[in-house]
């Protein structure tokens, strides 16, 4: 037991992780909330239907996918502070404003508040990049998964409980402004971490940005697109898992089910920081892809053969997360880290856009159990592929030097 702790004990031994942590938390819990208060305020206050409250919530995935490379590009040339300052005003102002906004200028406006939302997991991971040296660095990649595993737990049941007593969404969306800016202020020391690590030298001005195609290589396409196909295959799961539970007569225990794929993924998680023989980020991605496959079958018997099932892939959730901020953390120099976490900030957000209605399409052709099949076989096909072709880190790493 004293083996499987003494990794994350060295890195919380470090000065400042602890509290950067608690920060890690608590600034991503009013985020895990947005698209369950907006689903809620579009379906209670706004009379309309779970088809146009998916537009919204579209409509944020959307503008934090175009907006999150901007703004890491920002954080890189003109420094933390002056992204916070920004994106923790707009962002304000937009909770502000949703419950006096008619639909049409929700959804625009909603658009334009996920293109400035204040970026707290590319800062988080951009700061454990910074403070943690890169032979500790995997345990903390895994302590910060496990923590937005925690965070994806609690937000949108804290959102739901909000909403359930009042039966208006409104109070809650205007507190979510006040815990935005709540976030803003925990990530404002973290500029120190950031400019460091970036300009040791001291100089906290702009550094001078090396040639993007440098950095921007094969390898880190590879690894963006393994995100993509990590978060496809998650919310892919999502989807499916709701639609077999419905088939069976079982709704009512979706809640359960999910918890026992968190509690694998938070599993997993720990596992992946504590082993000292981890394993790659492509052979991840492959046992999750194709550990997702079979749950429809298995799950098809009933919501306990489902907990069973989501067990395997629910374990390499956490590590293949993990795993990709790690090697994008790697793969580029700390003087453009925040662009490259802002582009996988995107990939995700692609992934999870991509995954919920390509499951939803073949579930409504074929069945909930072809949902699982379809999109954990893209994973475990992109993992293939990337495992087939590997070109190599050397000059990226010389670059990066």
């Amino acid at each position: 037991m004293h083996r499987l702790f003494s990794p994350y004990r060295a890195v919380l031994a470090l000065p400042g992780t602890r509290g950067l942590l608690v920060v890690a938390l608590l600034a991503r819990i009013p985020g895990t909330a947005k698209g369950m208060l907006l689903t809620l305020h579009v379906v209670l206050d706004q009379h309309r239907g779970y088809g146009a409250a998916g537009l919204v919530t579209m409509a944020m995935t959307l503008g934090a996918a175009l907006g999150s490379p901007l703004i890491g590009r920002m954080t890189d040339r003109r420094g933390l502070r002056p992204v916070l300052v920004l994106t923790g005003a707009v962002e304000c102002l937009y909770w502000l404003a949703v419950p006096l906004l008619p639909y049409p200028a929700l959804v625009a406006a909603t658009l334009v508040g996920g293109f400035f939302a204040v970026p707290v997991f590319q800062v988080i991971r951009q700061a454990v990049a910074a403070h943690v040296p890169e032979a500790q660095r995997r345990q903390a990649f895994a302590l910060d998964s496990m923590i937005v595993e925690t965070a994806f737990m609690v937000g949108p049941a804290v959102a739901v409980l909000a909403v359930t007593g009042e039966q208006t969404a409104v109070p809650a969306l205007w507190t979510l402004s006040v815990l935005t800016l709540a976030s803003v202020l925990g990530l404002w020391p973290l500029w120190r971490m950031l400019s460091r690590r970036q300009h040791p030298g001291g100089d906290t001005g702009a550094a001078a940005a090396p040639a993007r195609g440098i950095w921007l290589d094969p390898a880190l396409l590879l690894t963006l697109a393994l995100c993509v196909a990590a978060n496809l295959v998650l919310s892919g799961t999502e989807v499916s898992l709701v639609a077999t539970l419905r088939s069976l007569g079982q709704t009512e225990w979706a809640g359960v089910t999910i918890i026992f794929w968190c509690v694998a993924s938070l599993t997993g998680g720990f596992w992946h920081g504590s082993t000292e023989r981890p394993r790659r980020l492509q052979l991840l991605m492959l046992v999750l892809g194709a550990a997702t496959v079979p749950i429809g079958v298995i799950g098809g018997f009933g919501w306990q053969w489902a907990c069973l099932a989501l067990l395997p892939a629910g374990f390499f959730c956490a590590p293949t997360i993990a795993s990709t901020a790690e090697a994008i953390s790697q793969a580029v120099p700390a003087s453009m880290r925040g662009q490259a976490m802002g582009m996988q900030g995107s990939a995700l957000t692609l992934g999870g856009a991509l995954g919920a209605p390509l499951a939803g399409a073949v579930i409504d052709r074929t069945g909930p159990a072809w949902g699982f099949a379809v999109t954990g076989a893209i994973g475990a096909v992109l993992a293939l592929a990337a495992i087939v072709y590997r070109p190599g880190a050397g000059r990226v790493a010389e670059a990066a030097a």
